[in-house]
């Protein structure tokens, strides 16, 4: 499909993308005429200023960090992945947000509990070097929390996280302690949207 795309989508495409996020026909159906409104120009793609225009994007604390999980894929076409995004980058984001299905299990899915994992961890991690820093985590805080609490507020969480989830003490949050830390967490529950 690449970077530009039709005002429907063939059959095939939706038989595809079924296949591929376990959306239903209809869910597709809705959610490329959702990507569509929001190409407000007809270019073919989405740009970061299209999502900045998502009113629940713009008030959330982590809307930049949400846009920037639309643009940190590689689907292998070659295109600046910074600059736009796809209908199918927009749907294979989407579906880590969809509940896990007990008929469609397995860790390949892009709503298993893994890819919800990665995709939090990635959140966190922002100079995308593949651990959460101190100063990662405190950033992150800062943005959920704005001004509610204090920079000393603030560095104690940090610093109690740290001190709780980094065992061997090396200073970083690799993925595998993040996951040991989130084990008890039903991330399926809590990072689920139901689609229409």
């Amino acid at each position: 499909m690449g970077s530009n795309f039709s005002k429907t989508l063939r059959e095939e495409e939706i038989e595809e993308i079924e296949s591929e996020t376990g959306f239903t026909a209809k869910q597709i159906t809705r959610l490329y005429n959702r990507y569509s409104n929001l190409d407000k120009a007809n270019k073919g793609y989405l740009g970061r200023e299209d999502f900045q225009h998502i009113p629940e994007i713009a008030i959330n604390p982590l809307g930049e960090r949400i846009i920037d999980a639309f643009f940190d894929q590689d689907d292998g076409d070659g295109v600046d992945q910074q600059a736009r995004v796809n209908f199918r980058q927009f749907i294979r984001v989407l579906a880590q947000f969809r509940p896990v299905s007990s008929t469609r299990a397995g860790d390949l899915q892009l709503n298993a509990k893994a890819k919800k994992l990665k995709f939090v961890f990635d959140v966190y991690d922002l100079d995308k070097d593949e651990k959460i820093s101190r100063e990662d985590l405190t950033k992150v805080l800062q943005m959920m929390v704005g001004s509610n609490v204090t920079s000393d507020q603030l560095n104690s969480i940090a610093d109690c996280t740290m001190a709780e989830i980094d065992e061997d003490k090396d200073g970083f949050i690799s993925y595998d302690k993040f996951c040991k830390a989130m084990d008890g967490i039903k991330i399926d529950e809590k990072m689920s949207i139901r689609f229409l």
